[in-house]
């Protein structure tokens, strides 16, 4: 087995600090270096050594699994040749179309095979497509296949689907999708949630003494998830919301001048506004006279855009994003294999075939709630992540300042989810 090129890509399971004990020495010779730096939080595990949850003994899932004979052979594409079957649904097509999409997430799949040994899990490959019943069909298949754990699909509609399939076979699913009402008990996202962007940027903000808060939210989904994570952000820690401005079509002019009427009484304004759509916004706000000097603009990890980095009123700006060293590092890698960019999601497949290869080596239920709900976590190519027994995730975020067309960390992310951001 070639070693892994990259060590410093592997998942760990973090250990309340930086530094934890190898794997045992039985499962080492299982999969490659990448997988084997996985480590376990705690020394008062049960199962294995170095394996298991943090707090008591593993949780069963919620259904259990019907006894379904022999799994069929493997049908399409497959990665691997490890005995342990999991499967990667992703939309591969869309319309009858190669999805650019797909194809990034498949690649980003097939290069954490590459890195950790590739003998540890055979990955299953299917094609979800754009549609719900595609997703059903494919979660199906990989069942009859014998797949032991599913990671994606994409779109939440398709994970809505994905996970009743995967929940009557008793079979945990890690999904990619950013829509919380889609997560459960034993449906899991990797994804980048909203909710933790808000939370992580309010606390910074409040941590440096803001105290007065506006926001310019748009009249759409994210606005609106957004906006209700702030509200609640921003009651947990004491802080008054002046004023809300909503905006559709047509009506960002008046926000912004209603913004900009009201700076006097507030010191920072929320903007949750996807990175193509900060251009208008910007020009909105210099022509209603908001001063960014004067006012901190905050905003999420869709900011992490060179399109918004150059914008004049965000010079200063803080934002809430994955810390930029691991992505760059995996995309460098990337481009290598591929000869093109990854999509800045393409991550969540690489995070999640790794982590399905690092834990093949349990037995009985390596994949149970108890494993995957370890309470200190992972950390992989976008730092400091753990799933929550509800199917939500958190993050460990750094907060970054634009200046100069270009970001800085003023905050950076935590080590372990028992440090506080920044330290």
């Amino acid at each position: 087995m070639k070693p892994v090129s990259n060590p410093d890509a592997a998942i760990k399971i973090m250990a309340g600090s930086s530094s934890a004990a190898p794997l045992p020495r039985r499962h080492r010779g299982r999969m490659g270096l990448a997988a084997a730096a996985l480590l376990l939080a705690t020394a008062g595990c049960s199962q294995v050594p170095g394996f298991g949850p943090t707090d008591g003994p593993p949780v069963s899932a919620p259904v259990q699994p019907v006894d379904r004979g022999p799994p069929q052979a493997p049908s399409g594409t497959t990665i691997g040749t490890g005995p342990v079957r999991v499967a990667l649904i992703v939309p591969l097509t869309q319309n009858g179309q190669p999805s650019v999409v797909g194809a990034s997430l498949r690649n980003a799949a097939d290069l954490a095979m590459q890195e950790t040994g590739g003998s540890a899990i055979t990955l299953l490959v299917k094609d979800s497509g754009a549609s719900r019943a595609g997703a059903r069909a494919a979660a199906e298949e990989a069942i009859r296949e014998g797949a032991e754990l599913i990671l994606g699909p994409l779109f939440a509609g398709n994970v809505r689907e994905v996970g009743a399939v995967a929940r009557r076979a008793g079979k945990p699913v890690i999904a990619f999708s950013t829509d919380t009402s889609v997560s459960a008990r034993g449906v899991y996202l990797l994804s980048f949630l909203v909710e933790d962007y808000v939370n992580r940027i309010v606390d910074f903000a409040a941590d440096r003494g803001k105290k007065s808060f506006a926001a310019l939210v748009p009249e759409n989904d994210y606005g609106n998830v957004a906006l209700a994570a702030f509200q609640q952000a921003a009651a947990r820690r004491g802080v008054r919301v002046q004023a809300v401005e909503r905006y559709g079509a047509g009506g960002l002019t008046r926000a912004a001048q209603n913004i900009g009427a009201a700076q006097s009484s507030i010191d920072t304004l929320f903007i949750p506004e996807q990175a193509g759509s900060m251009t208008e916004v910007s020009r909105a706000l210099i022509a209603a006279g908001v001063r960014p000097d004067r006012i901190q603009i905050i905003g999420t990890g869709i900011w992490n855009d060179a399109r918004v980095l150059k914008l004049p009123v965000l010079q200063g700006a803080w934002f809430s994003a994955p810390e930029n060293a691991g992505f760059n590092a995996f995309a460098g890698r990337y481009r290598t294999k591929f000869n093109t960019d990854p999509t800045r999601i393409a991550t969540l497949a690489y995070d999640a075939v790794t982590l399905g290869v690092a834990l093949a080596g349990q037995p009985g239920a390596r994949y149970n709630e108890g494993i995957l709900t370890n309470s200190s976590g992972f950390n992989g190519a976008d730092g400091l992540f753990r799933f929550r027994p509800d199917g939500q995730n958190e993050r460990g975020l750094a907060v970054l300042q634009i200046g100069r067309g270009t970001t800085t960390a003023v905050s950076p992310a935590p080590r372990s989810f028992t440090t506080r951001p920044g330290t």
